[in-house]
C-alpha cells in the first residue's frame, strides 16, 4: 500500500490531554469543550465530527460517569475522567464505562485519591501502545500484501484495502471483547463481594 505512511501519520495516535494541558483552575463547561476540541481536533475523522458536546457532558453527569460537579465548574479530576471516557467510548458502552469508573469516582470523592498518578500511567501506557500499533500496522500490511498476491485478480489495490480494513476491524473487535470481558469479570466480582 503506497500511502501507508500517510495513513499512519494521520492517525494522530499521540494526541492526548496531558496533565500540563489541564489548567490549575476549575473550568466552565464551554471551556472544557474548547480545551478538548483544541487538543483532539487532529483526531477528528472530518470537520463535522464533535469531540465533546454539552449534551455528552450532561449525559456523562446524569449517568454518574464522573464525580458531581460543583458550582457548574469542572475540576482537574473531572477533566481526567472525561479524558478517560473519551478514550473508552469508541470501544465500550456507556454502561461498561460507568462500571469501570464507579470505584475510581468513589476513591476520588471519598479517599482523597490522586488521579494525576493514575492518568500519568495511562499516558505512559498509551505511548507504548502507539509504538506497538505502528509496528503492528506495518507487519499486518506486509501480511495482507502477501495474501493479495496469491489471489488471481487484477484489482489488487482494492482487495488490499478491503482486507486491511477488515483485518483492522477484526483486531479492534478482539480488543473490545477483551475489555468487555474485564468489565464483566469486575461486575461479577463486585456482585460476589456484596
Amino acid at each position: 500500500m503506497d500511502n501507508l505512511q500517510e495513513i499512519m501519520a494521520s492517525l494522530k495516535l499521540d494526541n492526548h490531554l496531558s496533565l500540563k494541558d489541564i489548567p490549575d483552575i476549575d473550568l466552565y463547561m464551554d471551556q472544557v469543550i474548547q480545551l478538548f476540541e483544541k487538543q483532539f481536533s487532529d483526531s477528528k475523522r472530518n470537520e463535522e465530527e464533535k469531540i465533546l458536546t454539552k449534551t455528552m457532558i450532561n449525559n456523562y453527569a446524569k449517568g454518574k460517569l464522573f464525580i458531581p460537579v460543583k458550582n457548574k465548574k469542572y475540576s482537574r479530576e473531572h477533566l481526567i475522567l472525561i479524558s478517560l471516557i473519551y478514550h473508552m467510548k469508541g470501544a465500550l458502552s456507556i454502561g461498561d464505562i460507568k462500571q469501570l469508573l464507579e470505584r475510581l469516582n468513589d476513591k476520588i470523592a471519598h479517599e482523597d485519591f490522586q488521579a494525576d498518578a493514575l492518568y500519568e500511567s495511562f499516558l505512559a501506557l498509551s505511548e507504548q501502545n502507539e509504538n506497538r500499533v505502528l509496528s503492528n500496522i506495518t507487519d499486518i500490511t506486509d501480511e495482507v500484501t502477501n495474501e493479495v498476491e496469491k489471489l488471481a485478480d487484477t484489482d489488487k489495490d482494492y482487495l488490499e484495502t478491503l482486507l486491511l480494513a477488515v483485518t483492522f476491524a477484526n483486531i479492534s473487535s478482539f480488543y473490545r471483547r477483551a475489555a468487555e470481558k474485564l468489565v464483566d469479570g469486575m461486575v461479577a466480582q463486585n456482585e460476589k463481594d456484596d
